[in-house]
């Protein structure tokens, strides 16, 4: 049972790294852009140090639609929490509309039909 969550951890650690790799060069603007591709680009490596195991092994218990579908929810709650909190930004009412809609989406993706 353990080893079906391990996955779903694996990505929430990946995806606090790659949101950090993509977004969180915004607050340094006045940083060279190579700069920040480096340091990006090695954000990026230790985020796929987490998402590849969580692939691999969550393959075993999820098809990989399942497992997309998984990270995309995940990247959603990440980035909204990463928005809100180090990019001071608003979270307003049509973000909160369009993630119910992936809600059902994860609903008809994960639905034994």
């Amino acid at each position: 049972m353990y080893r079906q969550f391990l996955p779903i951890i694996l990505l929430i650690i990946s995806n606090v790294f790659m949101t950090f790799a993509w977004y969180g060069h915004l607050k340094f603007k006045g940083t060279a852009l190579w700069i920040v591709i480096l340091v990006s680009w090695g954000i990026a490596f230790l985020e796929y140090c987490f998402q590849v195991p969580a692939n691999r092994i969550g393959h075993e218990f999820y098809s990989a639609a399942q497992l997309k579908t998984i990270q995309e929810v995940i990247t959603l709650i990440v980035f909204s929490i990463f928005s809100i909190l180090y990019l001071k930004e608003e979270f307003r009412w049509n973000y909160l509309v369009g993630f119910a809609f992936i809600i059902l989406a994860v609903f008809f993706i994960f639905k034994k039909w």
